[in-house]
């Protein structure tokens, strides 16, 4: 292998600070450039941005400059850095510990999606050359009083100057980081440092908390007693799915042509997710704490909606064609049929979302108990749209055929997303219609909400999981739909022209929780009418 000169440790981590700054943050510094005044001020301040990270960075490294721990550490960051430069160049994700929590919740399935060429290439180029030189680069210690003694002066000598470029230009760059939040989740590597010090203090602090149960007083209401019949209440649980591209919610494309035909079906206009990916978003809408109140340690350590609905005596299933219910549903039972070998619907990496119908229709001709069924689909999950539908659903062309998005046309992106939708929408119709023909033995109904949406490359971001805060609407704003037959609206009070009237109210994943509680007439004392948004349709329960 190739010799290198030996170097003294501070000057490999300056090396290195200066190497993490330039070759791993070209998504930080194309944003730098257009959030900066253009002209000399705008060149100094980025130059004096420039000088402080690098000094910043060294400080650290400096610190933990010691033998055996050096080159392990850095090469470490140069790969973690690689890989979060791609995906942040790819799809315009920023890290933090929502981003760090979706990806080490995810399965095997959208791991694959992700791979490429493009992204192999990208890690060998940018973290695996690097890592191979400074591994041959000899490293000089000193004495362990003279080592010592030069990194107090190293690091000295770069916290005097970050002090020097922090107070010259202390209005641009106090201006910089008090208006532009973001800069900080795309600063590589300490944002996916940071991310991942919050994620490990989550699982602590998650692990180190008792289980608390709730709505411990749970019952089911005296007119139950009323009911002739069994019923039956699917919640599918969406995925990816935007409002903004829903046929039904005045998409300019028709991506919903089934279910606009469906009789008595109710799409909700003005609903927003609780989160910005699965990992919180799944969690949020089940449990009682609203968007403003969540926190993963505490939805992970308390009973949720499924639990209280068990508990009041209803049968409780949660079918999954997903990456897993996100702790929801470990404690009813749970079918994953993601991994079916079903020749018509499965291929051999993942099942299409028909998959979660399959038996459905034996299953309501058996029923035996009051039951609340849960399908978590696949839906539009990203950046493999095109995998996400069967050839016959392909109703927009031509599609992006690759998960390197920033490759592909925006348009043909958002054929291939639009056509997820259109297979959402037949299985939606096809659950409807499965539940219409049972409807003579069964009170039936479904309610569909999706748990977030999806950037399609509206300001340069594309897939979701961006922070709550600096979010678009397209990530945010999400379809809900709600369909009762007719037994069932008599039987559970439901006014379903009174919904229509309401369907453009202001609705959030906050409702889900408590409007589940009083549409299946379960009485606890967890439970808001003030959240519930069949309350004031259902005047036969206004006693709830």
């Amino acid at each position: 292998m190739f010799k290198v000169k030996p170097l003294r440790a501070e000057w490999v981590t300056l090396c290195a600070s200066l190497y993490l700054l330039v070759g791993v943050n070209s998504v930080l510094w194309h944003h730098l450039s257009s959030v900066v005044q253009p002209g000399v001020a705008g060149i100094f301040l980025r130059l004096a941005f420039g000088v402080l990270i690098v000094c910043a960075f060294n400080v650290i490294l400096t610190l933990l400059a010691f033998k055996g721990v050096l080159k392990p550490l850095l090469i470490t960051l140069f790969m973690v850095s690689a890989g979060t430069a791609y995906f942040m160049s790819q799809y315009g994700v920023l890290m933090d510990v929502g981003m760090l929590r979706n990806t080490a919740e995810t399965n095997t399935a959208e791991v694959m999606d992700l791979l490429s060429i493009k992204l192999f290439a990208y890690l060998f180029m940018v973290g695996v050359l690097p890592s191979v030189l400074l591994y041959n680069t000899p490293i000089q210690y000193r004495t362990w009083y003279r080592e010592l003694l030069f990194k107090l002066l190293a690091g000295g000598a770069s916290v005097a100057l970050l002090g020097v470029v922090a107070l010259a230009n202390y209005q641009g760059l106090a201006s910089l980081f008090r208006n532009h939040h973001e800069i900080r989740l795309m600063l590589v590597p300490s944002n996916v440092v940071g991310a991942s010090f919050g994620y490990v203090g989550e699982r602590i602090g998650t692990a180190a908390k008792p289980f608390a149960t709730i709505g411990e007083d749970a019952r089911r209401d005296l007119a139950w007693q009323q009911h002739s019949r069994k019923s039956l209440t699917v919640l599918v649980v969406g995925e990816s799915a935007r409002a903004a591209n829903f046929g039904l919610l005045g998409y300019d494309r028709d991506t919903t042509p089934e279910l606009s035909k469906e009789a008595g079906l109710i799409a909700f206009s003005d609903v927003h997710s609780c989160g910005t990916e699965t990992a919180v978003s799944v969690p949020c809408m089940f449990s009682n704490l609203t968007r403003k109140g969540y926190q993963a340690t505490q939805a992970k350590n308390q009973e949720g909606l499924l639990d209280i609905l068990q508990r009041a005596g209803l049968a409780v299933r949660w079918r999954d064609n997903q990456s897993g219910c996100k702790g929801t549903c470990d404690r009813v039972q749970f079918e994953d049929v993601s991994n079916l070998k079903d020749p018509a619907l499965c291929t051999s990496s993942e099942c299409h979302d028909e998959i979660l119908l399959k038996g459905l229709a034996e299953m309501i001709d058996n029923l035996q108990q009051d039951t609340v069924v849960v399908l978590h689909q696949m839906g539009s999950h990203g950046p493999d749209y095109f995998k996400r539908y069967p050839m016959q659903y392909e109703r927009f062309t031509p599609v992006c055929p690759s998960n390197a998005l920033n490759q592909c046309s925006e348009q043909s992106i958002v054929n291939a997303y639009d056509n997820t939708l259109v297979y959402t929408d037949h299985v939606l119709a096809s659950l409807i219609d499965i539940l219409r023909s049972k409807q003579d033995k069964v009170d039936t109904a479904m309610l569909y909400l999706s748990d977030h949406g999806e950037s399609l490359g509206e300001y340069n971001l594309f897939l979701h999981g961006t922070p709550y805060m600096l979010a678009p609407e397209q990530q945010k704003h999400v379809p809900m739909l709600a369909w009762f037959s007719d037994h069932y609206r008599q039987a559970f009070g439901v006014d379903t022209d009174c919904l229509n009237r309401n369907r453009n109210k202001p609705l959030s994943q906050d409702n889900l929780f408590h409007s589940m509680l009083g549409l299946l007439q379960v009485h606890t004392a967890v439970y808001k009418p003030q959240l519930d948004l069949f309350a004031s349709c259902r005047p036969a329960l206004a006693s709830h």
